[in-house]
C-alpha cells in the first residue's frame, strides 16, 4: 500500500502543480483570484473530445488544438472583460465577480453543447501501458501528468530568468505602475499572461481528461485544488505552487488511507484553515 500510496500523491501532486502554476502566474500579474481559470481546463479537455472522438482528427493535434483554444479563450475574458474593468479601476471583488460569471457561462455553454453526461479520452489512443515502481502501479498516462509538471515549472523559471518577456512579467508583478513608467505595456503582458496561464490549465484538463474523464463541472474541483495549493505554497510563488500542490497531494492521499476517499476534499479544505490561521503567506513567502 504504502508505495501506491506515495505514486498516487505524486500524481495528484502533479495535477494539482499544474492548475497552481497557471493560476499562480495569473494572479502575481492582475492580483485577483481568476475563479474562471478552473473553467478553461474544462474547454481544452472537451475541445480534445469533439476533435479527437467525435471527428477523429489525430490526437496529437487535437492536444494542441485544445491547448490553444483554452489559452485563446483565456486570453479573450481579459480583453474582453477584466481589462474594461480595470480601465474603469474596478476593484478586486468585482473582478471576482465578474470571473464568477464568466466561469459560469463557460460551464452552462460547454454543458449545452456536449451534454452533462461523463466522458472519456482514453478511448483508442494506445496510452494503457503501466509501469511497475516498488509495488506500485503507475498508468503511461499518469506518468506523462508527471513530466508534464517538471517541464512546465521548469519552463516558466527559465522564462522569468532568461527571457525580456519573463522580466516583463516580473516587473508588472512587482508594481504594474512602475512597470509603465519605465515603458512596459502592461496591458500586453497581462494578456499574454492569460494565455500563457490558461494554455496551461487547458493541458491540465487535458491530462486529467485522458487519465480519469471528464465532465462539464470537472474545472470546479481542479481550481479549488488549485488555489488550496497556491496559498499553502504561497500564492503567487511558482516554488510555492509546486511545493504547495505536492504537499497537498501527500497529505490528501495519506489522510485517508484508513478511512474512506470521500473524506479527501474535506481534508484539503482543513489543511487550507490550518494554514489561513497560523501561516497566511504560505510555505513560501513571496
Amino acid at each position: 500500500m504504502l508505495p501506491q500510496l506515495i505514486l498516487n500523491s505524486i500524481i495528484a501532486g502533479s495535477i494539482y502543480t499544474l492548475v497552481a502554476l497557471g493560476f499562480n502566474l495569473i494572479y502575481s500579474t492582475t492580483k485577483f483570484f481568476n475563479l474562471a481559470h478552473g473553467v478553461l481546463a474544462a474547454v481544452g479537455a472537451y475541445i480534445v473530445f469533439f476533435l479527437a472522438q467525435m471527428l477523429g482528427v489525430d490526437i496529437y493535434l487535437s492536444v494542441v488544438a485544445g491547448i490553444f483554444v483554452a489559452g485563446f479563450i483565456g486570453y479573450l475574458l481579459d480583453k474582453i472583460v477584466y481589462l474594461p474593468l480595470r480601465k474603469r479601476k474596478a476593484s478586486n471583488m468585482v473582478l471576482l465577480v465578474a470571473s464568477l460569471g464568466a466561469f459560469t457561462v463557460i460551464q452552462a455553454i460547454i454543458a449545452i453543447l456536449f451534454s452533462s453526461q461523463f466522458q472519456t479520452l482514453s478511448r483508442n489512443i494506445g496510452f494503457e501501458k503501466t509501469y511497475e515502481i516498488f509495488g506500485g502501479i503507475i498508468t503511461q498516462t499518469q506518468l506523462i501528468i508527471f513530466l508534464c509538471g517538471i517541464v512546465i515549472m521548469a519552463g516558466l523559471l527559465i522564462m522569468f530568468k532568461k527571457t525580456s518577456f519573463g522580466k516583463a512579467i516580473v516587473a508588472t508583478s512587482d508594481n504594474e505602475e512602475v512597470a509603465k513608467i519605465v515603458g512596459i505595456n502592461t496591458n500586453r503582458i497581462i494578456g499574454r499572461v492569460f494565455f500563457i496561464g490558461s494554455a496551461i490549465a487547458g493541458l491540465a484538463g487535458i491530462l486529467v481528461g485522458f487519465d480519469t474523464g471528464i465532465e462539464p463541472t470537472m474545472g470546479m474541483s481542479l481550481l479549488l485544488k488549485g488555489v488550496i495549493a497556491s496559498i499553502i505554497g504561497g500564492i503567487g510563488s511558482v516554488y510555492g505552487g509546486v511545493l504547495g500542490a505536492f504537499f497537498l497531494g501527500f497529505v490528501e492521499n495519506f489522510g485517508i488511507w484508513q478511512i474512506s476517499g470521500e473524506w479527501k476534499d474535506a481534508i484539503a479544505f482543513a489543511l487550507l484553515i490550518i494554514f489561513l490561521i497560523f501561516r497566511p503567506r504560505g510555505l513560501i513567502n513571496k
